[in-house]
């Protein structure tokens, strides 16, 4: 008698459509682009983490007894430029802008599938430049590049640095490129401009910024490398030159820069909220139109890095009153997602517990860079462990918080799998905890005068320095465990349903996980964004 073998096969979709190393490597498909993205940024999230951590073992003493001064100027150096221009900036719009901008518009990927791969392979490269840079030798000049330090007097791989920055500044170029096509021409029938949900709203602004504000830092960093090798004279006044054009010309990217890491988290943030909160965005208009200003005023505000570098004081006035500007439509973001949630049925869930801490850790970043808008308060502070912390409070408690908060909202579209719920909330916990400690004392030891980038320190800041390596080694750990069991449950993880949490939006339409082509048929849209008055059942606990 023959035995028949029946088997359950398991629904096609991106991740078993095809299998080999060729088929990811040479895929045109945005989701399994956006995975490669995620190998690639959680590697120099590792390498620039392992930087920090020994720049804050170096810190643990007064004296300088782990490294060399040179050394310890290396590690801060890399782990600025690798944190900056590596992980920060490709994030959020690389990782979850990829994966779900075209499916949350419906359409089937995004407008230019070969550039897209594209993208990754330019990020790769400069990736692996960056790497030769510091395995052979390093560089020096902070992360800012700031000339003649970096034209005349530093004998470290300068040149190849710039370069690896270079190269990846176009995969940014790029990407942005990409999906301000896809939002303008692929959209379903019936998703208007004013049904977009915030996330893609938030990376059509970084798109703008990206397109706009890149190429003047990829020619800024060219002129360096020309200065350096072929001593043209564009930054050194012995040839005509003015070290304070290479200031400006690298704000002009860089402080817009701090709004391609953050805009994209304001995204994700608004995503969760209204989904835990089970409410309509707040003034979702205006939450629309604060994210376009913010990328269109984070123009106009380069030189508040400049008020002690030697810029007129009537300059100085005009960047500091744009600064004050600037703040005006992140306060609207804080104050809706506050009345959003204002008599909701808020649900604790994990990626909610990551959206509170960043609507606290953001709304303290940005109030401490009131004080550095300030012209007197920067005198003061300009160079010290003030800056330091304000800008972590942005970046890590702001950007990266909201990335591991998109990572465990979405993580069920992306792996078809559940987290597991208990240990997802206590490395939300450990991380806020942590960073606290790590970055707090900093504001302390900025006010007092201790300047940042000094390899020892006088011994009565001790005390400060110890408790923020203490919470660096508790975020480490914090930072760790989403790896661990995301992994696990790429293996043992629950079966993740359609739409886990009851969200609105195209995303949750499809299965978990998505087809390589995301729909069947191309959706018509006859909703209204963020409809949870029509979705009366709560996120499904887990």
């Amino acid at each position: 008698m023959a035995t028949v073998a029946v088997q359950t096969a398991e629904p096609e979709n991106y991740l078993n459509t095809e299998y080999g190393i060729k088929s990811w490597l040479l895929t045109t498909d945005h989701k399994r682009i956006a995975l490669l993205y995620l190998l690639a940024i959680t590697f120099f999230f590792f390498i620039g983490g392992f930087f920090a951590l020994i720049i804050r073992l170096e810190l643990l003493t007064p004296a300088g007894d782990l490294v060399q001064a040179d050394t310890y100027n290396k590690m801060f150096t890399m782990h600025g430029q690798v944190m900056v221009f590596f992980f920060l900036i490709p994030a959020v719009p690389a990782v979850l802008g990829n994966f779900l901008m075209p499916i949350m518009i419906g359409a089937k990927d995004l407008a230019f599938p070969r550039i897209n791969l594209f993208s990754w392979y330019l990020l790769m490269a400069g990736g692996v430049l960056m790497m030769y840079t510091i395995l052979t030798g390093g560089v020096d000049t902070g992360w800012t590049f700031y000339t003649p330090l970096s034209t005349a007097f530093l004998n470290t791989h300068v040149v190849t640095a710039a370069l690896a920055i270079f190269i990846a500044g176009f995969s940014s170029i790029l990407t942005g490129l990409n999906f301000i096509v896809t939002v303008h021409r692929m959209r379903a029938p019936g998703m208007t401009w004013s049904r977009l949900p915030l996330f893609v709203w938030a990376n059509y602004a970084t798109s703008i910024i990206q397109v706009l504000g890149t190429p003047v830092l990829a020619i800024s960093l060219m002129l360096v490398a020309l200065d350096r090798l072929f001593h043209f004279g564009f930054f050194d006044p012995q040839r005509g030159g003015d070290p304070l054009l290479f200031q400006h010309l690298f704000w002009f990217y860089s402080h817009p820069a701090v709004y391609i890491m953050i805009l994209p988290g304001m995204g994700v943030v608004s995503e969760i909220v209204t989904c835990f909160a089970r409410k309509r965005v707040f003034g979702y208009k205006f939450m629309a139109l604060a994210l376009i200003a913010i990328a269109v005023l984070g123009f106009l505000v380069w030189a508040h890095h400049m008020f002690v570098a030697g810029i007129s004081l009537y300059a100085g006035l005009v960047f500091s009153l744009l600064s004050y500007f600037v703040a005006v439509p992140s306060a609207i973001k804080v104050f809706n997602w506050t009345a959003t949630m204002y008599k909701g049925s808020i649900s604790y869930a994990t990626p909610m517990l990551y959206a509170f801490g960043f609507i606290g850790l953001f709304t303290m970043g940005g109030l401490t860079g009131l004080f550095l808008a300030a012209l007197g308060i920067d005198v003061h502070v300009t160079d010290t462990y003030f800056v330091i912390a304000h800008f972590h409070y942005i970046m890590v408690g702001g950007m990266v918080m909201a990335y591991l908060g998109g990572m465990h909202f979405w993580w069920p579209k992306i792996s078809g799998r559940m987290y597991p719920e208990g240990w997802g909330k206590l490395a939300a916990m450990i991380i806020f905890v942590g960073f606290n400690l790590t970055f707090f004392p900093q504001f302390v030891l900025g006010y007092l005068g201790m300047p940042r980038r000094y390899w020892q320190y006088k011994p009565e800041f001790q005390v400060l320095n110890v408790l923020s390596t203490a919470g660096s080694t508790i975020l480490a750990v914090g930072y760790l465990l989403p790896m661990a069991y995301f992994l696990w449950s790429m293996r043992y993880g629950k079966p993740a349903p359609d739409n886990p949490w009851n969200a609105a939006g195209l995303e949750w339409t499809t299965p978990s996980p998505p087809p390589t082509f995301n729909f069947e048929e191309t959706p018509k849209v006859t909703w209204e964004a963020y409809n949870y008055d029509q979705i009366k059942e709560a996120p499904v606990e887990r």
